[in-house]
């Protein structure tokens, strides 16, 4: 058993997503393909059924649909403008102060929403449009809004890492949540570096007081939304509550924020539930078929060969990880992120701690890895968002992202050879 199954499972979902089926199906259609090959069809069909079933059976993954709830109401809250607005007062004033701005605010935002989408959105729809004002080129300004967006996936609380929690089997959502905070003020560095660089050499947002927002009543106008993040992150470290109840408290301060902003009324709730349902249904679905291909992948012993082969080519820490971030850089320009997770985290991360390398770090080398890909095209959801926003096209903004695609590989390299950045705050809160 191994070799035939594992070449139907690749040649499958290769083929089914070509073929222009959605992600989802093409998961469970090839989990059932290769079911079928060692398997009598009602057995097959049987156990697919159970494993996507039980798959969602998990009381950690309640906290990703309170999570984007939460995200939505805060997207319609009125929290992205006065985030802004405190990014404004900070850094409004530099050269190239409005790319800073776009920046700072996905950073903020992100951390309190845990969605890159709903970053993308939110920060974009107030910034693009600003910016083309103040000169910007309106690609350049998607390409900053694009990438800028991610950094809410590392900096807590983040949907991924409770994705990547359930893959691994268990590990510390709390020390995941702690380890993401460096290397996402990492990425966000490394973007601004490249944003002030192209300002600068392009000519954009001369520095100057036009774009400054009066700090102090910036701050106290962003604390209310900011305050969220002492209590859910404070709470999960304490002890205090687990990340799905952190997750319910979030959305019931993320509705108590909006209504106290009057920016979402009675009559909008309906449609922020239903938006945030439909978000759900697709995550939760991309999850169950996933935890299915996880399984058969491991019935067919596929992991073992990865290992195997990942060892042959390369012996040693520094090449393996390496080796692993080629092939999850390939896979996230034409998988989305959480089955990403899903699907090779049960593959690599036996490897990972074989070769002496925490399941935290590595989780960590994923997710920002896999960040990278969900700005890539052809399928980079956070791209699609991101260009539609702006009212431009994919093939225009390409060009002004590569810098920034750099930029982001090269946080990517430090994270991983440097374990420090990511494992320095968990062990200093003894997680």
């Amino acid at each position: 058993m191994g070799g035939l199954e594992i070449a139907v499972l690749a040649v499958a979902f290769v083929v089914l997503l070509l073929w222009g089926v959605p992600i989802s199906y093409a998961i469970a259609l090839a989990t059932l393909a290769t079911m079928l090959v060692s398997i009598p069809a009602m057995p097959a069909l049987t156990t697919e059924v159970q494993r996507i079933a039980t798959g969602l059976d998990s009381f950690a993954l309640l906290a990703v649909p309170f999570f984007i709830l939460a995200g939505h109401l805060m997207n319609h809250g009125g929290v992205a403008t006065r985030l802004i607005r405190l990014a404004r007062a900070v850094l409004g004033g530099l050269p190239g102060g409005l790319a800073h701005v776009n920046i700072l605010a996905s950073m903020l935002f992100g951390a309190v929403s845990g969605s890159s989408v709903a970053a993308a959105s939110a920060v974009g729809s107030v910034m693009t449009p600003e910016m083309s004002k103040d000169g910007y080129d309106r690609e350049f300004g998607a390409a900053v809004n694009v990438t800028a967006a991610t950094t809410g996936l590392l900096i807590p609380p983040s949907n991924v890492l409770i994705v990547y929690s359930l893959a691994s089997g268990g590990v510390s959502i709390a020390a995941l949540f702690m380890a993401g905070y460096l290397p996402g003020i990492l990425v966000g560095l490394m973007l601004m570096g490249v944003a002030a660089y192209k300002a600068k050499k392009l000519g954009y947002g001369a520095a100057g007081t036009a774009h400054r927002e009066p700090l102090g009543a910036a701050l106290i106008d962003a604390l209310p939304s900011l305050f969220m993040l002492f209590v859910v992150i404070g709470g999960i470290v304490a002890g205090i509550f687990t990340a799905t109840e952190a997750a319910a408290i979030a959305v019931v301060y993320a509705l108590v924020l909006a209504l106290v902003y009057r920016e979402v009324g009675w009559r909008d709730l309906p449609r922020i539930v239903l938006d945030a349902s439909e978000m759900t249904a697709v995550v939760l679905l991309l999850v169950a078929t996933s935890i299915g291909m996880s399984w058969i992948m491991a019935y067919v012993k596929l992991p073992a060969a990865v290992t195997g082969a990942l060892l042959a080519v390369g012996g040693n820490e520094i090449v393996v990880l390496l080796l692993i971030n080629v092939v999850l850089l390939m896979v996230g320009t034409f998988m989305d992120i959480t089955p990403a997770l899903l699907i090779f985290t049960p593959m690599f991360l036996p490897l990972a701690v074989e070769m002496g390398i925490d399941p935290v770090h590595f989780g960590i080398i994923m997710v920002l890895n896999l960040c990278i890909g969900i700005c890539t095209p052809p399928v980079g959801s956070v791209l699609f968002v991101g260009v539609g926003v702006a009212g431009t096209t994919i093939t225009r903004i390409v060009k002004p992202l590569l810098p920034f695609y750099a930029a982001m590989v090269i946080a990517l390299i430090l994270v991983t050879y440097w374990p420090a950045l990511s494992m320095w705050l968990p062990g200093l809160l003894g997680l």
